[in-house]
């Protein structure tokens, strides 16, 4: 056995070759691409729902729905960013919470300093993808 794949290479090259045995349509599949796909099937909350499940209704003079959110993206930055679906919909759901866009970029900068600048720069550009598509210029 001298095969210069490492195990997981060769788990790889045999789950395409049976995604091709099923479907030869699934050898261009790219699962990156897929999430982002069904991301935008997800609804968002209404802001009343999140009000009423995050917010201070259950809790009076806690905090907010927005300020939950921003914190659960401080939090999605700190841990660099990486859970690219959660944090555009942490975004997305921000943003119907009432967050504005200057407040969604002021909260992941603020994570610079602890989280360091490529886990800012990955969730500004994740957090962008949204705001983008979100189309409005309010800041």
């Amino acid at each position: 056995m001298s095969d210069a794949k490492n195990p997981f290479e060769a788990m790889m090259a045999q789950a395409q070759d049976m995604a091709k045995a099923l479907n030869p349509a699934l050898e261009s599949f790219s699962p990156t691409g897929a999430f982002k796909e069904f991301e935008a099937l997800w609804p968002t909350m209404p802001k009343d729902v999140m009000e009423m499940m995050f917010g201070n209704t259950v809790n009076k003079g806690g905090l907010d729905a927005k300020t939950r959110l921003l914190l659960t993206l401080a939090g999605l930055t700190m841990q660099g960013a990486q859970a690219d679906s959660a944090v555009r919909q942490t975004v997305r759901h921000a943003l119907a919470a009432g967050a504005k866009k200057q407040e969604i970029v002021e909260t992941i900068g603020q994570m610079s300093v602890f989280a360091g600048i490529p886990a800012m720069t990955r969730a500004l550009e994740l957090a962008q993808e949204v705001m983008d598509a979100k189309g409005d210029n309010e800041t």
